[in-house]
């Protein structure tokens, strides 16, 4: 532990003219506005994001009421009535944040135009003092119902204030970063002074934490951009203070101190939200204590509370974490937002350790339980995303509380700044897909072409073109799925004995070396022209749950590379929830290009159960057909199954005949 305090304090950042030098973490990501994204699967969901989902958004914001909300706030009065949520302002905010991130690798006049006048808008909402809460602000003698009588009143409950100014904040400095313009990091800098003045333990002040955590991760992101200490210690007070004010349950974390938790429990966005900012003031202060807490969290949910997709939070009872193995299918919450803050909360585990577990967890949420929450289209929505279906979930065009569809469509833009990070003389290529990429190595400029048809295939190619000769490591990510281990720990293991192997060739030649913390490395004096190799085996995988996890005993899920896989009505015409799979069974890959946006379908022979015209059970020999599980609920209502019954005593018969059930 003294050895990472030691690399923290070393890389703590320093700001100067408002321009970040570090960001405080050992390793760097590589921002995603070096990645141009040229692969035919993510291509595909960032061209939706773009054209579908983020002018969606804006449209609902209109439709709906969030920007009317601002114009009320700006010329408040006695006889609004103020409905909806407490936090819709934030969906303007995120949905301006993806907008943000889209224009940086897409420039777009036009919807830069537009946002202008969004942010007008805003602007002229904000109260002189800066704070900024249109739930409040456009008719403060009766304001909304979760908002209490006064600032603040209601902010560790219902209000949501703090968390309207972190993800306030978190678009301004997207909007900022993406045309150099401060009219948005303005109104941001305006309401966070104001909170900063009145929160605090100082005299006078009000000692109070966010009910929703997020401005824990954004202040701490406001400090770099603008090198003013006191929102970092800002960020640092909600942390600190979290367990000591009046608000002490177990949903909003607040159970206990943060620095004595070390199980995942409650709300699973919020706790995801503020596991993340706790990362994030680790690395900018150097407080092990943090480190430390969120360790023994990651290790309690990769062991006992994770699904084999990727998604938290088990139950709809709060949107939160369930005990321990407790981890049902069928009533599976996995919000699309929690699966986010997965993400987020891996990869700034992964920046701090440079361990590659982190990002096969960050993997597997990344291509199930993340992009499941939003259609190929790009315009259809999952809140939850639950792992077996008789036909009652479908994807909404929109929600009343839409945190979802905001939260996607700020989240898919980003997705370029995930694929590789680099520290010192260390380049780490840490997710597969297409792409040209201009990295910082040392203060020389490299340049990356990654080609690959990875989820599909494990092969990829890597041409290294440095500036001149330069020496560098190359760090390639060794996927657990590749080496045997399914999640860290024996919450899901592989039951089918295989053995994947990998290669790895420069130039041609083949280049072995042990692998340290899950990458393989190599480092040699790079030149132009020089290429890298790689190849995973790839082939259907069957993974058993452990015996405490009561709903998938006596069942197997199917998974090829990242891919889990479900079976799902249109494939197969009998209902898949009557399948029994063979003890040993044997898969067919057979890729379908015109089958949603392209995939790779799994077939084996299996046997379906039903009640012959006597009610008697029979058993009927059937080919049973399996799609990516991001792909269901794309072709109208009916069942899925993610774990597949192996065993007898987890299958059913297909329901019995009416005319057999009336006698």
């Amino acid at each position: 532990m003294k050895k990472i305090l030691i690399l923290l304090l070393a890389c703590v950042c320093s700001v100067s003219n408002g321009q970040v030098k570090n960001s405080g973490y050992p390793i760097n990501p590589v921002p995603f506005t070096s990645v141009k994204v040229t692969d035919n699967f993510w291509g595909q969901r960032l061209k939706a994001s773009r054209e579908v989902t983020i002018p969606l958004a804006f449209s609902k914001c209109e439709e709906t009421g969030r920007y009317e909300n601002f114009v009320k706030a700006a010329n408040p009065s006695p006889t609004y009535k103020v409905e909806g949520f407490s936090f819709d302002d934030t969906d303007v905010y995120k949905t301006i944040e993806g907008a943000s991130y889209s224009i940086q690798t897409y420039p777009d006049k036009k919807l830069e135009k537009y946002i202008d006048s969004v942010l007008a808008i805003i602007a002229a909402a904000q109260e002189p003092d800066g704070y900024l809460y249109t739930a409040r602000t456009m008719n403060p003698e009766h304001p909304h119902e979760w908002a209490g009588n006064k600032r603040w009143e209601k902010v560790e409950e219902l209000s949501h204030e703090f968390y309207n100014l972190g993800h306030m904040i978190e678009g301004a400095i997207a909007h900022y970063q993406a045309t150099g313009k401060k009219n948005f990091l303005d109104i941001a800098i305006k309401y966070a002074d104001c909170v900063e003045r009145e929160i605090g333990d100082k005299p006078g002040q009000l000692v109070l934490v966010p009910g929703h955590q997020i401005a824990e991760m954004a202040l701490a992101k406001l400090y770099l951009v603008t090198g003013e200490k006191k929102y970092l210690d800002l960020a640092k007070f909600f942390l600190d203070k979290r367990g000591y004010t009046t608000r002490k349950d177990l949903y909003s974390q607040a159970h206990e101190p943060v620095l004595e938790q070390g199980e995942a429990v409650g709300h699973a966005v919020r706790a995801a939200y503020m596991y993340s900012g706790m990362a994030d003031v680790a690395a900018l202060t150097g407080d092990t204590g943090y480190i430390h807490a969120i360790g023994k969290i990651w290790d309690n949910v990769a062991t006992k509370k994770l699904y084999i997709t990727g998604g938290i939070g088990a139950t709809n009872q709060g949107e939160a974490f369930g005990k321990d193995y407790e981890l049902p299918n069928m009533t599976a919450y996995c919000e699309t937002c929690a699966a986010i803050g997965n993400v987020y909360w891996n990869h700034r585990l992964f920046l701090l350790h440079g361990e590659s577990k982190y990002y096969d967890v960050l993997e597997r949420t990344l291509y199930n339980g993340l992009i499941s929450g939003v259609s190929l289209d790009g315009g259809g929505f999952f809140y939850p995303n639950p792992l077996e279906s008789e036909g009652q979930h479908q994807r909404q065009p929109w929600f009343g509380c839409a945190c979802c569809p905001s939260n996607i469509s700020r989240f898919i833009p980003s997705l370029p700044g995930y694929v590789y990070a680099t520290r010192d003389d260390e380049v780490y290529v840490n997710l597969f897909m297409s792409n040209t990429s201009v990295l910082d190595v040392k203060g020389k400029k490299l340049t990356l072409s990654q080609t690959t048809n990875y989820p599909w295939s494990g092969d990829i190619r890597i041409d290294v073109n440095p500036h001149g000769k330069q020496p560098f490591s190359l760090k390639f990510r060794v996927p657990g799925w590749l080496r045997g281990q399914v999640v860290p720990g024996d919450l899901y293991t592989y039951s089918d004995n295989k053995q994947l192997d990998f290669k790895v060739r420069v130039n041609g030649e083949e280049v072995r070396n042990e692998l340290d913390k899950g990458y393989f490395t190599i480092s040699r004096q790079w030149k132009k022209g020089d290429f890298v190799e790689v190849h995973f085996d790839m082939e259907p995988r069957t993974v058993k749950a452990n015996e405490e996890v009561e709903a998938d005993r006596g069942r197997i899920a199917v998974e090829r590379g990242p891919i889990v896989y479900c079976a799902e009505w249109p494939d197969n015409d009998f209902s898949v929830r009557s399948v029994l799979l063979n003890l040993k069974p044997e898969f067919a890959v057979n890729n379908q290009p015109d089958l949603l946006n392209g995939i790779n379908r799994i077939q084996t022979k299996a046997q379906a159960l039903s009640y012959d015209d006597t009610g008697r059970i029979q058993a009927k020999d059937i080919i049973l057909s399996l799609i990516p599980y991001y792909a269901w609920a794309h072709r109208g209502k009916g069942e899925m199954l993610v774990w597949l019954p192996q065993d007898i005593s987890a299958t059913r018969a297909e329901t019995l005949p009416k005319a057999i059930r009336s006698n």
